[in-house]
């Protein structure tokens, strides 16, 4: 899939429309479509990276950015929707269904 295909690109470009929970010049964090809890988001990198799995030791910066957002976006759902916990993952091989790299916050409630 080009990066033009990329719904996650699109999103990240704002040609698509999304319920935006974080963002900052790098990454964005956006409510799942298919939410498997009320606020289930994902974060993203703006620019196209298929997959964590592809990172290598030059992109430690990057990663190290990354867990920032995840982690600001992590701050924002805690204090929005008051979970009990949140489940941060990121898929890898066959379980992506869209190849651009994200990670979901799923927040747990009791």
């Amino acid at each position: 899939m080009s990066t033009q295909e990329c719904v996650f690109c699109k999103i990240a470009k704002k040609q698509l429309p999304a319920q935006i929970v974080y963002e900052n010049k790098d990454f964005i964090a956006f409510l799942d479509i298919n939410p498997v809890s009320k606020g289930h988001t994902l974060v993203i990198p703006k620019k196209h990276v298929t997959d964590f799995a592809g990172l290598v030791e030059e992109d430690k910066e990057f990663v190290y950015n990354y867990l920032l957002a995840v982690e600001e976006t992590r701050k924002v759902l805690e204090k929005k929707y008051k979970p009990y916990g949140i489940r941060i993952g990121i898929n890898t091989g066959s379980l992506i269904e869209v190849h651009h790299l994200h990670t979901h916050l799923v927040p747990v409630y009791k």
